[in-house]
């Protein structure tokens, strides 16, 4: 068999995979499921093509003959105690240009933030050979940490942001990319220089991933305006316009961040109250839409996004550590049914790990539960992980092909190895009285990457 660690320009390996040992991956919001003696095979187009529980090993050459392979050379993995699969992490709100900032910045106001740390970083993507380098190493970052799936904004250079979705398809990574619309309160040095230059160059990006991957089989354009204050009405109609060409784009863009933020915003747009308002009426708010943070909605904002059915990117680390504590209600976002998934907001964070954005997403609702004098209750250790699998891939539009296993779905995996290791890390022990629950959760409260020992996407080894 080939290597399946190797570079390719196809999004699968083209070989099929089976595993046998403990599954774990969410049934619902509040519910994990743990698939003990489980076989599952993955076809070459890196489909589930088998999902069979209570499986004795002696069964498995029945099966694989079954489904029209030759048992005696197909290759299955057998997980011994202590490791495991769970689906791979998704991603639903990360700055790529900011890989290199990560923890800078801490205490700070957004706007301050904005002008004093990142439109510096990211005016570096302007230089072609860098973009190369730096998105190489932050695909392969959140590849090693898991992450299969990611929303990303690039810069607002359009030549950058298409090299970012080939980079995303050469490694493997499902990703949504898009180039960053802002045409003003932004240094003159690192804008769009026009409306038009920045339609032009979305519309140029969606043609190039398109051409890419016509079957969106791994990456997809999104329209990324960076938030109102950087976008003149006449961009984001504009922006609106292209959505009505392109109805199965997904949109994203920040949504009521900041207090600061939002009282620039209806400075600069007086006519609407709520930032819901603004965005429905040019046109970006619906099913596909990505709203990073969502902290001070509204009652009829939130009647908006439930009614529109839009996703919340909730980024619990960077809205924690800047200069103010910021609490979002996830638990009422979920109480009316609003799709909800984790981001790393890596560059706003200071880490770009989604086991660290569970842990302190876990926080934030202990501190809610605080505000809310009891009434909204903590996260619980499921619902972390669903909000991180499941959750993220609704609120990308891809939960019919990720975020949990079925036959029928698409092998986007973790293979978690807890003893043992090759990199040993600092993960919790693993005592003999421990169940699958108990490594499972040492697994997400003090495991890392060390611990994730292949990435699978569409059924490809694509961790280096």
């Amino acid at each position: 068999m080939e290597d399946l660690n190797q570079t390719s320009s196809s999004p699968a390996s083209g070989l099929p995979l089976a595993f046998h040992g403990t599954i774990i991956h969410s049934r619902s919001l509040v519910e994990l499921e743990f698939l003990e003696n489980c076989f599952i095979l993955v076809d070459k187009s890196g489909k589930i093509q088998v999902l069979q529980t209570d499986v004795d090993p002696t069964q498995i050459s029945a099966i694989i003959s079954d489904h029209g392979y030759a048992p005696d050379v197909f290759p299955v993995k057998y997980l011994r105690r202590g490791e495991f699969l769970c689906p791979g992490f998704v991603d639903t709100h990360n700055h790529a240009p900011q890989w290199t900032q990560r923890g800078m910045g801490r205490g700070i106001s957004l706007i301050d933030w904005l002008n004093n740390v990142t439109f510096a970083h990211e005016a570096k993507f302007a230089d072609v050979e860098y973009a190369k380098r730096t998105y190489a190493s932050c695909v392969d970052g959140f590849l090693q940490q898991g992450i299969t799936t990611a929303s990303y904004y690039g810069s607002y250079h359009g030549e950058a942001t298409r090299i970012l979705a080939d980079v995303c398809y050469q490694k493997g990574q499902r990703a949504l990319v898009g180039k960053c619309n802002m045409n003003r309160n932004a240094p003159d040095w690192y804008r769009d220089p026009s409306v038009s230059d920045s339609l032009r160059e979305t519309r140029a990006l969606i043609q190039h991933v398109r051409t890419l991957d016509p079957e969106g089989q791994l990456v997809q354009p999104v329209i990324t305006p960076r938030f109102a204050i950087s976008c003149e009405s006449e961009l984001l109609s504009g922006l609106g316009s292209i959505v009505q060409e392109h109805p199965d784009v997904p949109i994203q863009t920040h949504f009521n961040e900041e207090k600061e933020e939002i009282n620039f915003t209806r400075e600069l747009f007086p006519e609407f109250h709520l930032e819901a308002d603004l965005y429905r009426n040019f046109g970006l708010l619906n099913e596909r839409s990505i709203l990073a943070h969502c902290i001070y909605l509204e009652e009829r904002e939130m009647d908006m996004l439930q009614e529109l059915r839009c996703g919340v990117a909730h980024c619990p680390i960077s809205n924690t550590t800047m200069r103010d504590f910021m609490i979002a209600p996830i638990r009422e976002y979920l109480r009316r049914g609003i799709k909800v998934g984790l981001g790393t907001d890596s560059g706003g964070g200071y880490s770009s790990s989604m086991l660290d954005a569970m842990k302190q997403a876990f926080i934030v609702s202990l501190a809610q539960k605080t505000h809310t004098n009891g009434r909204d209750e903590p996260l619980s250790l499921a619902e972390g992980f669903y909000l991180a699998t499941m959750g993220g891939a609704q609120v990308c539009g891809l939960d019919d092909k990720i975020g949990s296993f079925a036959v029928g779905k698409e092998f986007d995996a973790l293979e978690v190895h807890t003893i043992d290791l090759d990199r040993p890390g600092v993960m919790s022990l693993v005592e003999e009285e421990d169940s699958n629950f108990v490594i499972f959760e040492k697994f997400l409260m003090t495991g890392d990457d060390r611990n994730i020992a292949r990435v699978y996407v569409r059924g490809r080894s694509v961790k280096v």
